[in-house]
């Protein structure tokens, strides 16, 4: 059974007012959103765990705590993560995380929690 986890910011410490963030999100659609990408995954028959990380230096020891417990075949980073501008530093401290702790790992990215399975299918389904 191939294992995927999904890393995203914790919902409540978005900034809703950024820019990068799409119009109308909020903490409560991305709940939903990360629900349904995790119910797709499953539906595929992966086994799939979440990983919100707050938005500070130890998302990574989160990141690397949570790889550290099992092998995974590939890790989906969340949009909350890559798409501010102002969260690059975030982005490469989970990227470091995931290439230390799990290096056999694909590493995917989604473009909303909803279709975190189609990501992870990229790399694990070859295409």
């Amino acid at each position: 059974m191939k294992r995927v986890l999904f890393v995203g910011q914790q919902p409540e410490t978005v900034d809703f007012s950024d820019t990068a963030i799409p119009p109308g999100f909020n903490a409560g659609k991305i709940h939903a959103g990360i629900a349904i990408g995790l119910a797709r995954m499953r539906e595929r028959g992966w086994q799939a765990e979440l990983c919100l990380v707050p938005p500070d230096a130890t998302a990574g020891l989160v990141v690397e705590n949570q790889l550290a417990a099992a092998n995974f075949d590939c890790v989906v980073i969340g949009g909350g993560i890559r798409l501010p501008p102002k969260s690059t530093w975030l982005l490469e401290i989970v990227v470091n995380a995931v290439r230390n702790a799990a290096p056999k790992a694909a590493i995917a990215f989604n473009t909303q929690p909803e279709d975190t399975a189609a990501a992870a299918g990229r790399w694990l389904e070859g295409g």
